[in-house]
């Protein structure tokens, strides 16, 4: 005997198909009246698509796996946050992994989430090996791949391309009279998409006959106090340089204070520019150059995202869901 469909039964209880899955998984704002009448409906119906069976798997949980590099600055609990709040109401909830741009660690932590049957699994950039690949593609459930758009993803995909993001503020700070250019960065190997932001970035400079006069890259993570130290350092083997490019606003952040030991005058003889557009940025004593990222709205779009593909609410068009940093703190 067939077995009714979610759309046979949203017809019988007279409301949609959408309405009918939101009610069978108990999301707080469909009515009671209208849960109750689609419980009958399903009920009278020998319909079985409990929760487990309105997912792709009979299987599946209502967890959203996400996986993120780093938990050390605001930018990941901000996307994070717009994840949470995107959720919000869906019966879905999220549990994250921390891979400290690790990509063996991150393997693992995708295996063992997908281990857990999610009906979602959100991770960061378009980089995965071969293998982690592999396990994503066969998980049978929406991969959503964040924050990157320089890459073949593998299902939906939502961030921005940080090629581009060099590229534009290359082109803006030589807008703004810049000529002699250093690079400030950190673990440029695990970072992948700092890297692609200089990547582009040196790919303007070459347009205009330029390069980086001096670079200083360490191998630790990010933070103010590796900032300070490379500039510091970067400052006494080129002294002429007028403005550093680093791979985020913590590094530049840095930057900033060792300009202010050395009795360097920012942006006046050194423009400084990093990336992100955190808070702090318009706290420090000084004006820095920034690109700033749609974090929490990027975390919102791959929430809906995931919503869309697991219960079919919304329209969403395109699978992958662009957006583009805002370039602050260069005056001409």
């Amino acid at each position: 005997m067939r077995k009714p469909t979610l759309e046979e039964v949203a017809t019988e209880a007279g409301v949609s198909k959408m309405t009918a899955s939101r009610a069978l998984r108990g999301v707080a704002d469909v009515s009671s009246e209208t849960r109750d009448r689609v419980i009958e409906a399903a009920t009278r119906m020998n319909y079985v698509g409990n929760r487990l069976a309105l997912s792709l798997s009979s299987q599946r949980t209502n967890l959203v796996a996400v996986v993120v590099p780093s938990m050390s600055n605001i930018v990941f609990p901000e996307i994070l946050a717009g994840i949470s709040a995107g959720l919000d109401g869906s019966g879905m909830q999220a549990v994250f992994g921390i891979s400290d741009y690790d990509m063996a660690k991150e393997r693992d932590i995708i295996r063992d989430m997908l281990s857990w049957q999610p009906c979602a699994i959100i991770v960061t950039g378009l980089d995965q090996p071969e293998e982690t690949v592999d396990l994503l593609r066969h998980a049978n459930i929406p991969v959503i791949q964040l924050m990157d758009l320089d890459g073949a993803p593998i299902d939906f995909n939502v961030g921005l391309s940080h090629g581009a993001a060099g590229e534009d503020m290359a082109e803006a700070l030589i807008a703004a009279g810049r000529w002699r250019f250093g690079y400030v960065g950190s673990a440029l190997e695990k970072d992948l998409r700092a890297g692609k932001r200089k990547a582009g970035f040196e790919r303007i400079l070459r347009t205009h006959g330029l390069d980086f006069i001096e670079q200083r890259i360490d191998d630790a993570f990010s933070s103010i106090a590796l900032g300070k130290r490379l500039t510091m350092a970067m400052l006494a083997a080129a002294p002429d340089i007028d403005c550093i490019y680093y791979s985020n606003d913590d590094m530049a952040s840095g930057g900033l204070f060792a300009c202010m030991q050395l009795g360097i005058e920012v942006p006046g003889q050194v423009l400084i520019a990093g990336f992100n557009g955190l808070d702090l940025v318009g706290s420090l004593p000084a004006p820095i150059a920034t690109s700033r990222s749609p974090r929490r709205a990027m975390g919102e779009m791959a929430a809906q995202l995931v919503r869309h593909a697991v219960a079919g609410e919304g329209d969403i068009g395109e699978k992958t869901i662009a957006f583009k940093p805002t370039i602050t703190g260069i005056e001409r």
